[in-house]
């Protein structure tokens, strides 16, 4: 067993860095705790085995929206085993409160965000929609106006050939040989 005491500094706080810190342990042997510091930067100790931590520390010193942990310090030391599970140390209501708003302002933000590029593909897409059905329409045409044309085609050449057939029975018939 291995503990470590870690500081994250950057944009760490207000921004649910320790929700996703106390989520990185679930699947994870970890016990301790994540607390925000008063300097703006963020604590944690750990404690778990080696392997354990060195992931945990791979998924929590991150730089993903909102989150951007800018510099990640780590202090290796021996476990205690004081803790018995990960808990977030919370700090007065009031703050605590300010910063889950902030933090849901975050996530409103980025649904919004999400939402416009979802609307511009949309739109993207409909207009790719229109032209393909303004395509099939010409197609449509196209097609209306060959048939026409070829009906008209093979009209004209079945009456010639009517007239060219007629022509041979009447020659026939004046050569004396009946049909």
């Amino acid at each position: 067993m291995k503990r470590f005491v870690a500081t994250a500094r950057g944009r760490v706080q207000r921004v649910g860095y320790r929700e996703h810190v106390y989520n990185e342990t679930f699947e994870r042997n970890i016990s301790g705790y994540v607390k925000n510091l008063d300097t703006g930067e963020v604590e944690i100790v750990a404690e778990g085995s080696e392997k354990d931590l060195r992931e945990f520390i791979n998924e929590i010193n991150i730089i993903r929206r909102p989150i951007a942990v800018r510099s990640f310090t780590v202090r290796w030391e021996e476990a205690t085993g004081e803790y018995a599970d990960f808990e977030i140390i919370r700090g007065e209501i009031q703050e605590e409160i300010f910063e889950r708003m902030d933090y849901a302002g975050n996530v409103l933000h980025s649904m919004d965000m999400k939402f416009d590029r979802m609307l511009d593909k949309q739109d993207l897409m409909l207009n790719k929609q229109d032209e393909m059905l303004q395509i099939g329409r010409e197609t449509k045409e196209e097609i209306a106006g060959l048939r026409s044309d070829t009906r008209k085609h093979l009209e004209d050449e079945f009456a010639e050939m009517r007239k060219e057939l007629i022509s041979i029975k009447d020659a026939l018939a004046r050569a004396g040989i009946q049909v």
